[in-house]
């Protein structure tokens, strides 16, 4: 295997005016032993051999593009399939780049892991490979999504992690991420912070796009394997941090633009943009620092983050990476906004027609695409990443639904 390169970011780690490192200083060396690290590995073919054989026979990569017939029928539009990164081992996107840092971290002889996880589906990958390769593992976890993903809490205690609940701020993500850089801060001659997202300083979002963007190089394999071309009409991702658009965008994005696809990331718009309680931090932010990175995000006058709110706790974040920043001031990408109530709709349309239950994070995607395969011709082609399972989800979409009672 190899991974791709990318023109960017540059050699400061910007998307353009987006991404650099803000961090305190004592994070600095750490940063630049990561960057040397991950330049040196990427061309080590025992490195990424050993990747590869871990992506195939451990996650169980590649995933299958399935040709989502009763979604095409039903919605009389493009030809629409669907990436299944749920069906990975631990159920989401997030083992690609779990294993890809785990081999990192014991390749720069660091034993002990941290990170932060919303869903729990991070937090549960990274409780995986530290189980895997026999590392310590610590996880940083809001209160909130604690209570909203009690099964991954438990998962991630039976892998062997210790689950840390954080009872700052709005008690989400953005609180456990503001932790686990406190513990990296203090432990970072001994600790590897595996970050979930492609968010955080540089060389981070570089780092989580390239292992992410298997997804991308399979879809063009597999597209081509099914419909004869390497490139669809268009790709739709729920976006909050949005590691897993930018694994199925990246290998697209620098196409010329008569070449690329129409790559669309599906931002959770909550109970509205009007209402203030969302995470559409493109659609409704504005741009700013947060967690060592320039980016879009939710903020006020006085530059103070402001509260994320989403259904799925995995988009529940008040940034989005900086590559996703700078897509969306060059047109290489847009991004809409889905709302909570449409996100429950599509997850209970998904299960319904196809027998596939998504996660609250993916219910996004497939919300918007509801709305564009009809517009799209028959013979054109929409991809939808589905980037995990919602088994995670089931108990709060019972009691969204208020079914609690039955």
């Amino acid at each position: 295997m190899h991974l791709p390169e990318y023109p960017l970011p540059d050699e400061r780690g910007r998307f353009g005016p987006y991404g650099g490192r803000y961090v305190p200083e004592t994070l600095m060396p750490a940063l630049e032993e990561l960057e040397a690290a991950y330049r040196r590995l990427r061309r080590d073919p025992d490195f990424l051999a050993e990747l590869d054989d871990h992506l195939r026979h451990y996650a169980g990569r590649p995933s299958p593009l399935y040709f989502a017939r009763n979604l095409t029928e039903a919605w009389g539009g493009a030809r629409v399939y669907l990436k299944r990164e749920d069906l990975n081992h631990t159920g989401a996107h997030k083992i690609n780049n779990t294993l890809g840092q785990a081999l990192i971290a014991k390749r720069m002889g660091k034993r002990r892991v941290i990170a932060e996880t919303g869903a729990g589906q991070h937090g549960v990958s990274v409780a995986t490979v530290a189980a895997l390769f026999g590392l310590e593992a610590v996880i940083y976890m809001g209160a909130e999504d604690v209570r909203r993903q009690e099964l991954n809490v438990f998962r991630m205690e039976l892998l062997g992690a210790e689950v840390r609940t954080v009872t700052s701020g709005t008690q989400t993500l953005k609180d456990a991420t503001n932790e686990a850089i406190r513990d990296w801060v203090t432990n970072v001659e001994t600790t590897f912070y595996i970050l979930g997202s492609v968010v955080g300083p540089h060389p981070y979002p570089m780092l989580v796009r390239d292992l992410q963007s298997v997804i991308g190089l399979e879809i063009a394999r597999q597209l081509e394997e099914a419909e004869g071309r390497r490139t669809p009409d268009a790709i739709v991702a729920a976006v909050g941090g949005g590691s897993n658009a930018i694994g199925a965008f990246a290998p697209f994005a620098y196409l010329p633009a008569d070449k690329r696809p129409r790559l669309v990331g599906a931002e959770a718009a909550g109970e509205g943009l009007e209402s203030g309680r969302h995470a559409a931090s493109i659609g409704a932010g504005k741009r700013g620092v947060l967690h060592g990175s320039y980016m879009y995000l939710l903020h006020d006058e006085d530059g103070q983050i402001l509260p994320a709110h989403s259904v799925s706790a995995g988009l529940d974040y008040p940034g989005v990476g900086p590559e996703h920043s700078h897509y969306a001031d060059a047109g290489v990408a847009e991004y809409v906004s889905v709302s909570d109530d449409e996100a429950l709709a599509a997850f209970q349309l998904l299960s319904r027609a196809e027998g596939i239950l998504p996660a609250l994070e993916s219910a996004h995607a497939v919300a918007y695409a509801a709305r564009l395969a009809p517009q799209m011709a028959r013979d054109e082609v929409l991809v939808i990443n589905l980037s995990g399972r919602g088994d995670k989800d089931v108990t709060e979409v019972m009691r969204l639904l208020g079914k609690e009672s039955r």
